[in-house]
């Protein structure tokens, strides 16, 4: 088959790979200037900062032995197995009170990507047609096939289509061509991220392993050296879904500056070199939907992926776009 991807995120990747190990032939399409979506890394200066996604978890086996993959190709590794909390973290010596760092207590491995999150992303997609600053404008039916239309009015004809972007962005696409989602799925909603990367000119407060969570403004907290990605001190912070969504629409300058006050306890003695606000507007879906993936009735060439199916770890998201491929690969 000719298959079409929207989204060249993790879900259209693991969608795309599944696709090609069996034969078919795959072109994605994505906005972004690169691959990976919420597997984001950017560089300031000499610093490296991943900005969406910080690290991974393995619960399911198939997932697991995926890992064991990357970690075998030299691409993935165990950071740590859990992080301090705020409440057992001093931020005056940035060591954690019981001296060990797993705040969580589950025992699972996190996993972070040398060099980033995002060289994942680059690693899945060698080999693969991916089309960035690609925006799609429309998708339609074509006898038994689907026409994706470009913003610049290019097409493109396939015989199967994947759509992975975040729910409501494809329930716009797939209206345009008289696809009806379930209003549960279409009505999906999602937590909004406003991100502050800061780059120091010494070591920061943020305790062992180089991960906090549970601080009162900010999910997570992030140090990019400690991680083993980073040349140079540099911190990423998370506001938490409600911090974020009241300051959403201040100025982007007004809130840089309140989030790095915010976040002036983590920096300890170091001073901050340099900046950045992140926002991310479809950072954490609400609701999940209850498969990994979502055909119409009757209709096996297409399916809808993504975060919002599987949930929103990198697993699921990985999971719904494997899910999504074996879908449009099956029989009716």
């Amino acid at each position: 088959m000719r298959v079409t991807i929207v989204g060249a995120g993790l879900s259209g990747l693991m969608a795309a790979r599944t696709l090609i190990d069996s034969g078919h032939q795959v072109v994605l399409f994505d906005k972004g200037r690169s691959p990976g979506g919420r597997l984001a890394t950017r560089r300031i200066g000499n610093a490296c900062v991943d900005h969406g996604a910080q690290f991974f978890t393995t619960r399911d086996r198939a997932f697991a032995a995926l890992v064991q993959q990357w970690c075998d190709a030299g691409v993935a590794y165990e950071w740590c197995r859990g992080f301090a909390t705020a409440a057992t973290a001093d931020d005056a010596t940035g060591q954690v009170a019981d001296g060990h760092g797993h705040g969580d207590g589950d025992g699972f491995a996190r996993y972070a990507v040398h060099g980033g999150m995002n060289a994942l992303a680059k690693h899945l997609a060698i080999g693969l047609d991916v089309r960035c600053n690609s925006l799609v404008f429309g998708i339609g039916r074509r006898g038994n096939g689907w026409r994706v239309t470009l913003d610049d009015a290019s097409v493109t004809d396939s015989d199967a289509l994947v759509v992975t972007c975040p729910v409501p962005q494809t329930f716009s696409l797939l209206f345009t061509a008289e696809v009806a989602m379930p209003e549960a799925l279409w009505r999906t909603e999602y937590d909004k991220t406003l991100t502050l990367l800061a780059v120091l000119d010494r070591r920061g407060a943020v305790p062992y392993p180089g991960g906090l969570q549970g601080d009162a403004v900010f999910t997570f907290i992030g140090d990019n050296r400690a991680k083993g990605i980073s040349a140079e001190p540099a911190l990423t912070f998370h506001a938490n879904a409600t911090w974020s969504d009241a300051h959403w629409d201040q100025p982007p300058a007004s809130t840089l500056d309140t989030l790095t006050e915010l976040a002036r306890p983590w920096f300890g003695d170091a001073e901050v070199l340099e900046r950045q606000l992140k926002r991310w507007r479809f950072a954490t879906p609400r609701s999940i939907w209850p498969e990994p993936c979502w055909q119409p009735d009757g209709v096996h060439s297409l399916a809808v992926a993504g975060d919002a199916f599987s949930g929103p770890r990198v697993e699921g998201a990985a999971l719904s776009g494997i899910a999504a491929a074996n879908a449009v690969m099956s029989p009716l």
